[in-house]
């Protein structure tokens, strides 16, 4: 009697399994079948950019707010995004964005900037550019069908470029460039088939790896930290083409030599996608 059960439970087992294998094809959804993603996306961040330049803080003078002081307003910059899918768990991605600003403003306090003290009512022109390259490595250790968690390490190249200049004072300007190596999260469901929506976040420092890199390559005394926190929907109408929209607050700190930076930028953006 009980050989029959056993027989006969294994039977139902291989009959059920067999279906399974049959019925349970592997179906993912157009957004994670790709080779190769290419994005562009439209951000409208509100900035947030206070500098010091020349020692002033050990002197116990206030960095420039550029937003305050020469009133930089919402401006939408494109951000370039690539992602090189290799196998079903490892991806590539590469990004850029540039912001740029340019202000002319008469101030309304004296301005200590590098070497010079730009007095009030005078018409001070404010040049500034943020230029920041992300390289990163993707590890889906979930990968499904209808969706990923996974982690990535990324390196930041951030670089700042920014100056003052007022008529008889000439120019003063500070000019760093900081690389960042980041950890971060990845999440992507999907609750309908053509339309994903993900969260990651990069910003979990590897401690003392890009100090270490500075001061071998460098002559430089490198303190600089960045997270980057994106959440955005992806609809997509097909296999090869995508729209997204989304919000993403960056934020960065950084101490090199005699220069000290606070930015950010949070804001929302939209763009579109189209794969290989």
């Amino acid at each position: 009697m009980r050989i029959r059960l056993l027989a006969t439970l294994l039977f139902t087992v291989m009959i059920a399994a067999r279906a399974e294998a049959q019925f349970n094809v592997p179906d993912p959804a157009p957004g994670e079948n790709f080779h190769v993603e290419l994005g562009l996306m439209f951000w409208t961040p509100t900035p947030g950019i206070e500098i010091q330049t020349g020692g002033l803080a050990s002197a116990g003078i206030p960095g420039v707010d550029f937003v305050r002081e020469f009133g930089l307003a919402d401006d939408t910059f494109m951000e370039f995004r690539s992602v090189l899918k290799a196998g079903r768990k490892h991806k590539f991605r590469i990004s850029h964005v540039n912001f740029n600003y340019n202000e002319t403003t008469t101030v309304q306090r004296d301005i200590s900037f590098g070497g010079a003290t730009f007095p009030i009512l005078i018409p001070v022109t404010a040049d500034l550019e943020w230029d920041m390259w992300r390289f990163g490595w993707e590890w889906d250790f979930v990968a499904g069908d209808r969706g990923v968690i996974g982690m990535i390490t990324e390196l930041k190249h951030s670089h700042v470029l920014a100056d003052l200049s007022a008529p008889g004072l000439g120019t003063e300007a500070t000019d760093v460039t900081a690389p960042i190596l980041n950890l971060g999260v990845i999440a992507r469901v999907y609750p309908h088939r053509n339309f994903a929506v993900t969260a990651e976040y990069t910003g979990f420092k590897l401690f003392g790896v890009v100090k270490t890199l500075a001061d071998r390559f460098t002559d430089e005394d490198i303190e600089a930290k960045m997270q980057d926190f994106d959440i955005y929907g992806t609809v997509n109408f097909g296999r090869h083409v995508g729209a997204q929209f989304g919000y993403r607050s960056l934020t960065s700190e950084y101490s090199i030599d005699v220069d000290e930076g606070d930015l950010s930028m949070k804001g929302f953006y939209f763009g579109g996608l189209v794969r290989f």
